[in-house]
């Protein structure tokens, strides 16, 4: 389906960012409550990650069999559905009695959250495309407030209320959100013809055999998240434990410090569509991998900390952002199944970074897991690196937009380095 591209007012963005935030929460809320969780249901502190894993897990399962379904229904409906639903799953968490009932709430509470990627693909199908990349942006932006909070909020609530508390809050803000986008979203789209579901879902395998953008973006995004949960999952661990003591509510205050990934990802979106989108990856991925060395200092200095966590999210939100604003210009009737495929790979690095580095922090303690995280970004610095070439950028216009087509291109062709990457578009020369 695809509704007529309109300039999307503020207080719909808005709308989209704050559902895209409160969404995704439900996936992070658990991050900096593992211990309270561990000591609940008597789980081992080296196999706790296991509960962000199937979060990730369910995540990514929803990527592949309910995001694309936005290709094919009425996507207010789907949306509104899934919403609803999610409501169900939080309470299932909240009211567990024992790890089995937990678990299981965390997978459906993943799967179900995916609806965040339905919006955010809607309302990228809604921007006419020189705008596509600032709605894109925003709307992110309301993801990375809504992960942060989540951690920071999580903490607060669980010393005063306990751990169970955030999930029925959560719960009841998600029910009313499920009512507001059911009043607002559009009620009637232009259909596409109609496709049997199991083409649907082949057809996102065949955009990566299609398309190397896509390929190629969607590695990064495994990567990147990889190494972002590397930091976020086992953080709870040396910080709550002596000499360090924090409480829940101090450790979800370093959440807020990751609010600079926030006004990266805006920034990064307007970059995108001025075709800048390799070169804001390439200093981004630099970026994440420079900040593991204050990270690495964690349990002398907090003020190193806080200094990695700002350096690693704003180069992490710089890189998804922009990634996302270049894949959805490849083939603008098919941003669901885009969608699906590119952060299908966000949620297997999510889960391969959420295990690993609870088993390396039980393994080589927390200079272990920075050398894991450190490990993974120069691998996806390389990787940039490797699938580079340089062209000279072009801004968006009113029709398709250019900026995939113009920073990618094949492996084996040759590089060429502009002598002024970064000139503007009216005075634009092609270097050797």
């Amino acid at each position: 389906m695809k509704p007529t591209q309109t300039t999307l007012n503020t207080g719909v963005v808005l709308l989209f960012a704050v559902a895209c935030g409160l969404a995704v929460g439900n996936v992070y809320y658990a991050q900096p409550l593992l211990d309270a969780m561990a000591e609940a249901f008597a789980m081992d502190p080296a196999t706790i990650g296991i509960v962000v894993t199937l979060t990730q897990i369910g995540y990514g399962v929803g990527l592949l069999l309910l995001v694309p379904l936005g290709d094919l229904l009425n996507r207010r409906r789907l949306i509104v559905t899934q919403t609803l639903l999610s409501v169900l799953a939080l309470l299932m968490i909240a009211l567990a009695s024992n790890s089995a009932w937990l678990l299981i709430g965390m997978t459906l509470t993943g799967l179900l959250a995916v609806v965040t990627q339905v919006l955010v693909a809607y309302a990228a199908t809604l921007a006419i495309p020189a705008q596509r990349g600032r709605v894109v942006g925003v709307v992110t932006s309301g993801i990375v407030v809504g992960i942060l909070l989540a951690r920071t909020v999580a903490g607060g609530m669980a010393d005063l209320a306990g751990w169970r508390s955030i999930y029925l809050l959560s719960a009841g803000l998600t029910l009313v959100m499920a009512l507001l986008l059911f009043r607002v979203l559009p009620k009637h789209e232009n259909t596409q013809p109609a496709s049997s579901y199991a083409a649907l879902l082949g057809s996102v395998f065949t955009l990566f055999k299609e398309e190397p953008v896509l390929r190629q973006r969607a590695m990064l995004a495994l990567m990147t998240f990889a190494s972002a949960m590397v930091l976020w999952t086992p953080m709870v661990l040396p910080l709550s434990a002596p000499p360090l003591s924090l409480s829940h509510t101090q450790i979800g205050l370093f959440g807020l410090a990751g609010a600079a990934g926030a006004l990266a990802a805006a920034r990064a979106g307007h970059l995108a569509d001025r075709g800048l989108g390799q070169w804001t990856s390439g200093l981004s991925l630099l970026l994440m991998l420079v900040s593991w060395l204050p990270i690495a200092l964690t349990q002398s200095s907090l003020w190193a900390l806080l200094l990695g966590v700002i350096t690693l999210d704003l180069g992490l939100q710089a890189v998804h952002v922009t990634s996302q604003s270049m894949i959805y210009s490849v083939r603008p009737e098919a941003q669901s199944r885009l969608t699906a495929g590119y952060m299908l790979f966000y949620s297997i690095g999510s889960a391969l970074g959420s295990i690993g580095s609870t088993a390396m922090y039980a393994w080589g303690g927390w200079l272990g897991v920075c050398l894991l995280g450190a490990g993974i970004n120069a691998v996806a610095l390389v990787y940039w690196w490797r699938t580079l070439t340089f062209k000279t950028p072009e801004p968006c216009g009113e029709g398709t937009c250019p900026l995939a087509t113009m920073d990618f291109g094949r492996s084996d062709q040759p590089r060429s380095f502009p002598r002024n990457m970064l000139s503007s578009t009216s005075s634009r020369r092609t270097q050797p």
